[in-house]
């Protein structure tokens, strides 16, 4: 139901949510989210809350209306409302998926004043819910308020609902249901109805509405396509309920009925209006609001959009008269606060907001919470979901998105991939949403399922080849990958397609001698993927990808990006012991010696790194000559020495597991050089991450192993040294780590 207390409502939602989640909420959502552990299991499988957990009204309230918007209502969650633990008073159940038996034992002992239960699933009737409301005589006299938009109905009686038991009822919104002229007798009968709305219904007669006059303040008769009187019988109605606060007529421009007109041109009816919603209706022009609204006093609303009406200072909406329309951002955001729940209308004020937003200066979180809210309310609806997702990218692109509350931003990402989920070949809906994605305030700070998002954008990679949006899908993905678990890489890079897409477009790329941001995204793509994952790895090798890289070194000699990221994966295909073999070959032995004298220090770091995995494991696993393993060794050694600190951090790193093995290779101390020489880069470049992670994995252990060794190089024994007084001055300053894992111990080779 749309009125003057809902907008109320929120607006003080608006400004609740510009603020950080307060504790209650963050409990709330943790109880809802993590509900079995706080509950036993009773004989029927529903759930009961443990005896010691006791709730104020005001906190259940709040806890059922988290799991209703969680979807967290169901057939065994729901019986935690059973007995006196709870104390419900304003019960939100909307979209619930339970019983009628089920919402009888949850909720119908309870004294409640308003219940919710839009959009229940179709288990449960409207017979039901107000069969089962009308057994406790406290709720019959008591309850105040109730909505039951988008239900269905018995399939026995349609007739029999007895709205007229519940005679305490003073607001009822029951839209978009098969409600029929018998019905709103029914309910016009109630002694205290004050507000009713009954949008899309099967209505065909008001006249009904002529036994509650003296009492209706609130009608909202929206859409009501089956209405089969004439515009002055409906107007002889109208005029007959003097104390109407509200009125809305809207429609959605599929009828041509000219009510709207006419009551703007009656004289001295509705004495007491302030609201009127004609929002849809053809032909209402500027002049006949404005006359209709100067002799209506106390008007504080006026609905204009889609009519021709609203462009004009008066009709505005910047003063105290608020205006929903299409004319600037003012009337387009009243019109979101109150058409949130009407498909038609939201993308209709989307459309507009797009036009309007084009050009943006400054951030705008309450206009962005709004198309968050229709994207919300019509996950299904493929045109509110596209014009939602044209504004999404408008009001985050650039600069605009850092103006944003990281909050919003959670929201507003998680709809977007539910959107990429709802409709995969959709590509104007796809290219809207990763615009909006390929944003680095997004994918650097703002927490999401990153997981499910990089297998979604990976999907429309494989199904789409326009180049401007594989760009963007590649830049997320290499982005994405970086900031998922070991596991979750290991299991993203495990799907062969993955694999198989990213060659593809790397050979294409270089097949064209053609070096663009696409194939530098790809590179990294493939490189955190491969990270610490051995099945990602082979499948690399199983499809040819050695030999492609290989190719890549050689057409981009002077690149020395591209050199890097081929490099740093293949780096990861070397950690894995059982793919050596797969990089035995003279050829490429050969290429990768050449690049460890290489000028440019980032590439002769990873050159090392190769050479380093290769030789650690020992003579027995060298399949090539020895002479060419010890000139490795010696070049390894002598290479490391001639490196000069780097200005920046050259290379993050998910852990020091792969580290670990070499530092046992006593007899190689070229290998343990670049083990300890990459540990004391980044623990020196960025300490914060990287001492805290070398101490948790059981680092310390290790370095204070080769300090006090006999047999260690005294290259090796400087770097370890410095290595130790950095950690040490860590622990000093921050304590040591509190989990500190085990690394596996050293076997000197």
């Amino acid at each position: 139901m749309v009125g003057e207390g809902w907008i109320r409502w929120h607006r003080y939602r608006e400004r609740e949510e510009a603020s950080p989640r307060s504790l209650l909420d963050t409990c709330l959502n943790f109880l809802s989210s993590n509900l079995e552990k706080f509950c036993w299991e009773r004989q029927d499988g529903t759930f009961c809350l443990q005896e010691s957990a006791m709730f104020p009204q005001e906190v259940a309230d709040r806890l059922l209306q988290t799991m209703a918007f969680q979807g967290q209502l169901n057939e065994v969650t729901v019986g935690i409302f059973r007995g006196n633990q709870m104390r419900l008073k304003r019960a939100c159940i909307q979209k619930a998926k339970i019983s009628a038996i089920a919402f009888q034992k949850a909720f119908c002992h309870h004294k409640l004043v308003e219940l919710d239960a839009t959009g229940v699933n179709a288990d449960i009737t409207i017979t039901d819910i107000i069969s089962g409301l009308s057994r406790s005589k406290w709720l019959q006299q008591n309850l105040q308020c109730l909505v039951l938009n988008s239900l269905t109905l018995s399939l026995e009686d349609p007739y029999e609902r007895c709205f007229s038991h519940l005679s305490g009822l003073r607001s009822l919104s029951i839209t978009n249901v098969l409600f029929y002229n018998e019905d709103l007798a029914d309910v016009a009968s109630l002694p205290r109805l004050e507000s009713l709305d009954i949008s899309n219904t099967s209505v065909t007669d008001i006249t009904a509405l002529v036994a509650c006059k003296d009492r209706l303040r609130s009608l909202t008769i929206h859409h009501l396509k089956c209405l089969k009187m004439t515009t002055t019988q409906i107007l002889d109605i109208i005029r007959q309920l003097k104390h109407l606060n509200h009125l809305d007529i809207s429609d959605d421009k599929q009828f041509t009925s000219d009510i709207a007109c006419r009551l703007l041109e009656e004289k001295d009816i509705l004495p007491n209006l302030m609201s009127l919603d004609v929002s849809g209706r053809k032909h209402v022009t500027e002049k006949a609001v404005e006359a209709f609204v100067r002799q209506q006093p106390r008007m504080r609303f006026v609905g204009l959009l889609a009519t021709e009406a609203g462009y004009s200072e008066f009709l505005s909406g910047e003063g105290s008269l608020k205006v929903s329309g299409e004319a600037n951002v003012t009337q387009i955001a009243e019109a979101l606060r109150r058409y949130s729940e009407r498909s038609f209308f939201v993308r209709e004020a989307l459309f507009h907001l797009f036009s309007l937003t084009h050009v943006m200066d400054r951030a705008t979180p309450e206009m962005l919470k709004l198309v968050v809210l229709g994207m919300r309310n019509h996950p299904s609806n493929l045109p509110v979901q596209l014009a939602a997702s044209a504004c999404v990218f408008n009001l985050t692109k650039q600069d605009l998105a850092a103006g944003m509350p990281v909050r919003l931003l959670a929201d507003v990402t998680h709809l977007l991939l539910q959107a990429m989920e709802h409709f995969p070949n959709h590509q104007q809906l796809q290219k809207n949403c990763l615009l909006s994605l390929c944003s680095d305030r997004i994918l650097q700070d703002v927490p999401f399922n990153r997981f499910e998002a990089a297998k979604l954008v990976m999907q429309w990679l494989c199904n789409h080849e326009d180049q401007n949006m594989q760009r963007m899908a590649v830049a997320i993905i290499s982005i994405l990958a970086a900031k998922l678990s070991t596991e979750q890489t290991a299991q993203l890079g495990a799907e062969l397609f993955i694999v198989r897409q990213l060659l593809q477009i790397v050979k294409q790329k270089t097949n064209q001698n053609l070096v663009d941001t696409t194939l530098k995204f790809t590179l990294s793509a493939l490189w955190n993927l491969t990270d610490e994952s051995p099945t990602t790895c082979r499948h690399f090798i199983e499809n040819q990808g050695l030999e492609l890289f290989m190719k890549v070194l050689e057409s981009f000699p002077l690149e020395s990006s591209i050199q890097q990221k081929v490099l740093g994966l293949l780096n990861n295909i070397a950690e894995v012991q059982e793919l050596h073999s797969e990089l035995m070959l003279k050829n490429f032995i050969d290429h990768i010696n050449k690049l460890l004298h290489s000028v440019e220090v980032e590439v002769s770091y990873f050159a090392a790194g190769i050479i380093a995995h290769l030789i650690s494991r020992g003579e027995e696993t060298w399949t090539l000559s020895s002479s060419l393993r010890t000139t490795l060794v010696e070049q390894l050694h002598s290479a490391i020495l001639k490196w000069p600190a780097p200005e920046c951090e050259m290379v993050a790193y998910r852990s020091f597991n792969p580290f670990f093995p070499l530092l046992g290779c006593f007899s190689t101390p070229g290998v343990q050089l670049w083990a300890v020489w990459a540990m004391q880069h980044v623990c020196s470049k960025n300490p914060a991450r990287y001492c805290s992670m070398l101490i948790e994995e059981g680092g310390l252990r290790q370095l204070y192993h080769i300090k006090e060794n006999d047999h260690t190089d005294p290259d090796v024994q400087r770097i370890v040294t410095s290595i130790l007084d950095s950690l040490e001055k860590y622990i000093v300053r921050h304590g040591k780590p509190p989990l500190c894992k085990k690394s596996p111990a050293m076997k000197p080779n």
